[in-house]
């Protein structure tokens, strides 16, 4: 061991084992003694007869150039280790922190002075390892024993511990003990595969100390805070609560054990419109702001605390807003004479603020005076405090059109008028939003606001006019419903006849006859007119349906090959599935219409090319309450999206887009009835239709289709028309079925010796009819009324196979026979002819009358089909 003794000022380590100097000293000493005697053996080897000496001059020559050699190379190796930057050496050795390194067995390498008064060491010999000191103590042990294992792991770390007693000898022992701070760290000592242990020790003591009583005075702060006579809480910059103290949280019932910084928001605790009052109060960037509010606190009861405010808030330097301490006052009514006056300008000041009606006063040039918090609110971004400061003017808040109305109504306020005409008018920066302004002449003047011309009410009507609006729409679409259901009765009538006599014609001709063609152009042209006339009925939701249980993943991935056929190669389809969608219940055949009738649209939209996106998902009943569409109700529904890169829809044509008879399309190439008949089959399927446009950008339709979940009844139902199928299938496997199956249609459909009963008062109709029913063999007897069809009944004695009725008829319509009929022929088959939806008059039945259903416009075939089925039932 090497000890250096201590400079003047400039004390050296306790103990410094990593530089050896005599040894190297000596070894070179011993090595030039050994070449000196290699040396004088050469020289004088001719005069030393003795063999053994020269032998052990041999000896020692060989050994002194070993040791040189070894010298040299060691000294080599140990150069960057005893060479160290005196600077840093000295830096360590005076450094105040105890600093040791050991090697990995624990034995002292290196130990300064601070380290050997911390522990009691005064000598090298005394020097002891952090392991061999602090793991006797319980208190240091586990410190020890933690950081060890760091080191070894290649790892550095820090405890810190309380001993009972100084671990130095000469250390003051004091009632609250020593404090040490423990850090240790590996380090390369250079060599391969050797790292060494640098701990450093502190006494920390006395900064220990300082923290307990720097907490105690906090303590004793924050208890004073607590338990002052007003209530206090600071808030963050998004108005997060972080701190209230204890009075104001017994005034509002709030329990401090259970609240949590950041959880509870400023506007949860203000009531009513007060949150416009605080939010008004804003700093400049970089600066502080302090202002007074009188309003109402939310208590957790649900109970408004009147306070005053004392709300000072910061802006940092760009602007943005920053945190904020206030004060608040309770304002709790009680008290006389000065304090009742005082009281009841509070009171004023917490109805005036908690109105739910927005209130200014402005003097004669219509600047602002002073605002409520509705009012603030109500036209935030438009009216702040600062610009009421400096003058602002309630013009401001007013469309400009609007604006010239306003001063007439100030005007009159001056003159003291007392009817003055409310202002309906917008918010200037949106147009969708609607106000009616009132505005009061004052008569008599306060001593605080001598200048004050009229006090202005504001109400929004925005909810109001929008149900105007969408009043007035339903009543003209339920007219245009109407009307359209009324001409397309009438219609199918007209086509029924028609079809019926060009049907009758056709039987009496052959194909090679020249009025034969003739009559299949009529026949088509009708045919087309049905087409038009289901359309009308759609847009009504009278069509004939027949709703299904459907999965729209299968339907729409069924119609993409014709849908990529009717777009054309310019126009991309993008199909967009949504995982388990929930079925629907619709009429198959005309929801693809719908989809084809959009898609076509779309392609319409875009004559240079694009993409048709079709969207499907389910959209929860959360979702749907979020999404907030007109008249839509809350459920489940099965979300249908048809979106283009069109060209879009101006906001004055999207208001007309689904009447019938409206077109944006050249003459010729629209009907205008094809969006209106979208409207009506999504609308008779119990769901809804919302489009979405922009100028420019594109179209989206969504369609909401209600989720249907199937009941008892329709499984049952659905499991006895499978059984029917299969019996079907089975049957026309037969041989009997084959037979049939290859006999002539039309005989299938004779009548027999059935006889009908046919109930129609349009004549044209009822004539083709019975003229196509008896040309298959029936007897047929009519009637033009319901009343006339049961005196016919009682004129055969009930002896009637079965009648065919129309639904609508003047004196008793179809529905209303039925019911009569049933009465003494329970069994009488029925079918009803209309060209309403079946539910438009099924509605009027009982639940379990029985009736077949023929839909007009209909051919001699059909009419032969459903009658002769409904026999054969």
């Amino acid at each position: 061991m090497t000890e250096t003794t201590p400079a003047a000022g400039n004390p050296a380590a306790l103990v410094d084992r990593s530089a050896k100097p005599r040894s190297v000293s000596r070894l070179i000493f011993l090595a030039l003694v050994m070449i000196g005697a290699s040396v004088t053996f050469f020289l004088f080897k001719d005069k030393l007869n003795n063999e053994l000496m020269l032998g052990i001059l041999g000896v020692l020559a060989v050994v002194g150039i070993f040791f040189l050699v070894s010298t040299v190379i060691g000294f080599v190796d140990i150069m960057p280790k005893t060479t160290a930057d005196p600077l840093a050496r000295a830096f360590i050795d005076t450094h105040p922190e105890g600093t040791l390194v050991t090697d990995q067995k624990g034995r002292v390498i290196y130990a300064n002075h601070a380290y050997g008064r911390l522990t009691g060491s005064t000598s090298a010999s005394d020097v002891q390892s952090i392991e061999a000191i602090l793991s006797r103590h319980r208190e240091s042990a586990e410190a020890v024993y933690r950081l060890t294992n760091a080191m070894r792991e290649g790892r550095e770390g820090q405890e810190e511990f309380r001993m009972p007693q100084p671990l130095g000898a000469g250390q003051e022992s004091t009632d609250a003990g020593h404090w040490y701070r423990l850090r240790g760290r590996p380090v390369a000592s250079g060599e391969k595969d050797v790292t060494l242990m640098a701990w450093q020790l502190s006494d920390i003591s006395h900064e220990r100390t300082e923290q307990e009583m720097v907490f105690k005075e906090l303590q004793n702060a924050i208890n004073y805070l607590d338990h002052a006579p007003v209530g206090f809480f600071s808030a963050g910059r998004d108005g997060e609560i972080v701190y209230l103290n204890a009075t104001l949280a017994d005034w509002l019932g709030i329990d401090l054990t259970s609240f949590l910084p950041g959880k509870v928001m400023l506007r949860d605790l203000v009531a009513g419109a007060g949150m416009a009052l605080v939010e008004s109060v804003q700093a400049e960037p970089g600066l502080n702001r302090t202002a007074q509010l009188d309003l109402d606190l939310l208590k957790s009861n649900g109970q408004s605390l009147p306070v005053r405010l004392v709300h000072r808030v910061s802006a940092t330097r760009d602007g943005a807003p920053g945190e904020s301490r206030t004060i608040v006052i309770s304002r709790e009514e009680g008290g006389s004479g000065v304090h009742d006056a005082a009281s009841a300008e509070m009171r004023f000041t917490r109805f005036f603020n908690n109105t739910p009606m927005a209130i200014a006063s402005v003097d004669g040039d219509g600047k602002i005076l002073r605002t409520n918090g509705p009012f603030l609110q109500m036209f935030h971004g438009l009216v702040t405090r600062d610009d009421m400061e400096r003058g602002s003017l309630f013009e401001t808040v007013l469309r400009e059109d609007d604006r010239k109305s306003f001063q007439d109504a100030l005007s009159q306020a001056a003159d003291k008028q007392g009817d003055i005409a409310p202002i309906d008018s917008r918010r200037a920066d949106n147009e969708e939003r609607h106000f009616r302004f009132y505005v009061n002449a004052v008569i008599e003047h306060s001593e605080e606001a001598p200048e004050e011309t009229a006090i202005i009410y504001a109400v929004e009507t925005t909810e109001q006019k929008a149900l105007e609006a969408q009043m007035a729409q339903t009543q003209k679409m339920n007219a245009v419903g109407t009307l359209a259901g009324g001409i397309a009765h009438d219609f199918n009538n007209v086509l029924t006849a028609i079809l019926l006599s060009a049907d009758h014609l056709l039987m009496s001709l052959r194909p090679a006859d020249s009025s034969f063609a003739d009559l299949i152009e009529i026949k088509r042209n009708a045919n087309r007119a049905a087409v038009l006339v289901r359309q009308l009925l759609a847009f009504s939701r009278k069509q004939t349906m027949r709703p299904t249980v459907l999965s729209m993943t299968d339907v729409i991935g069924d119609l993409r090959m014709l849908v990529d056929r009717l777009t054309g190669t310019n126009v991309k389809l993008d199909l967009e599935f949504g995982r388990d969608l929930w079925p629907v219940k619709t009429d198959l055949g005309q929801f693809e219409q719908v989809l084809i009738n959009l898609a076509v649209n779309a392609r319409d939209a875009m004559p240079e090319g694009g993409t048709i996106t079709v969207r499907t998902r389910n959209v929860e009943a959360d979702e749907v309450e979020g999404l907030n569409h007109r008249g839509m109700e809350v459920g489940d529904y099965v979300l249908i999206e048809v979106a283009d890169q069109g060209t879009g829809i101006a906001p004055e044509v999207m208001e007309k887009v689904f009447e019938p008879f409206f077109t944006t399309k050249d003459v010729g190439k629209g009907t205008g009835l094809g969006l209106s008949m979208v409207y009506g089959i999504v609308k008779q399927s119990g769901g809804y239709i919302y489009p979405e446009s922009e100028v420019g950008q594109g179209t989206i339709f969504r369609i909401y289709l209600p989720r249907h979940v199937e009941d008892e009844a329709e499984k049952a139902a659905a499991l006895a028309e499978a059984e029917a199928a299969a019996g079907r299938a089975a049957a026309e496997g037969s041989p009997g079925a084959a037979a049939k199956a290859g006999s002539d249609g039309p005989e299938d459909l004779t009548g027999g010796s059935a006889v009908v009963l046919l109930v129609e008062d349009e004549e044209a109709v009822r004539r083709g009819g019975k003229r196509m029913l008896e040309a298959r063999g029936y007897e047929v007897h009519e009637a033009g009324t319901g009343v006339e069809a049961l005196e016919v009944l009682q004129e055969l004695e009930g002896k009637v196979d079965i009648v065919v009725s129309d639904v609508v008829m003047p004196e008793m319509d179809g529905p209303t026979l039925l019911t009569e009929l049933r009465k003494d022929y329970p069994d009488m088959k029925f079918i009803f002819v209309s060209g309403y939806a079946e539910d438009a008059f099924a509605k009027n039945l009982p639940a379990d009358a029985k009736f077949g259903f023929l839909a007009k416009p209909f051919s001699l075939k059909q009419l032969a089909t459903a009658v002769r089925e409904m026999l054969d039932a």
